[in-house]
C-alpha cells in the first residue's frame, strides 16, 4: 500500500516558485524539504491543502495570488540610502537585514539594489504583488520517527568526528 500525504505523515519534497507572467524561476529548493504534515506546515495553507492525498513521485502545480497572500506592496517599506551609511557586510544584493523599529518590532528587509552611491532595501515579501506557481515534487511519504514529530520535520544528524582527540584546557 502506498502512503499518501495526510495529517501526521513525514513528507519530503522539492519545489520551485515560478513567476506566472514571465515564467522565470524565482526560488528553487533542490534539496529535500522535510516536515510532518499538519504539524509543521512549512508552505502556505493553499499549497499544503493541495498536497493532501499525494504520493511519492507525484508532481503538482499550485497557482497562488500573492497579492491576496501577502497583501499589496507597501512602497513605504522601500528605502534608499547613501551606500556609505550602510555597513559593508550589507552591501550585496540579496542580503537579509533584520531591523527593529522604535517599538521593538522586528522586520526583515532585503537588499534589492546597490550602485556606487546608493543602496536600496525592501521590507515587502519578495513574492508580494506577483502571481506565482509552486511546482512541487513529492519525494518521500512515510510515518515519522518520534524525533521528527518532536522537531516538526527533518532531524539533521551531527557529523561524525573520527580520529579527533580532546584538547586539554
Amino acid at each position: 500500500m502506498t502512503d499518501t500525504i495526510q495529517h501526521g505523515k513525514y513528507v519530503e519534497l522539492k519545489y520551485r516558485v515560478v513567476d506566472a507572467k514571465t515564467g522565470n524561476v524565482l526560488t528553487a529548493v533542490d534539496f529535500p524539504l522535510g516536515y510532518v504534515h499538519g504539524v509543521n506546515d512549512v508552505l502556505s495553507s493553499q499549497v499544503m491543502a493541495e498536497l493532501e492525498g499525494k504520493a511519492v513521485g507525484e508532481t503538482l502545480s499550485v497557482e497562488l495570488d500573492c497579492k491576496t497572500l501577502f497583501g499589496p506592496r507597501d512602497e513605504s517599506l522601500v528605502v534608499t540610502d547613501l551606500v556609505e551609511n550602510v555597513p559593508e557586510e550589507y552591501r550585496e544584493v540579496g542580503t537579509s537585514i533584520l531591523m527593529e523599529n522604535d517599538r521593538g518590532e522586528a522586520k526583515t528587509f532585503l537588499v534589492t539594489r546597490v550602485d556606487e552611491k546608493t543602496l536600496t532595501i525592501d521590507g515587502n515579501n519578495p513574492l508580494c504583488g506577483r502571481d506565482v506557481v509552486f511546482e512541487l515534487e513529492v519525494l518521500t511519504v512515510r510515518d515519522p520517527t518520534e524525533a521528527e514529530v518532536a522537531a516538526g520535520g527533518k532531524v539533521e544528524k551531527p557529523p561524525m568526528l573520527t580520529g579527533v582527540k580532546p584538547v586539554p584546557l
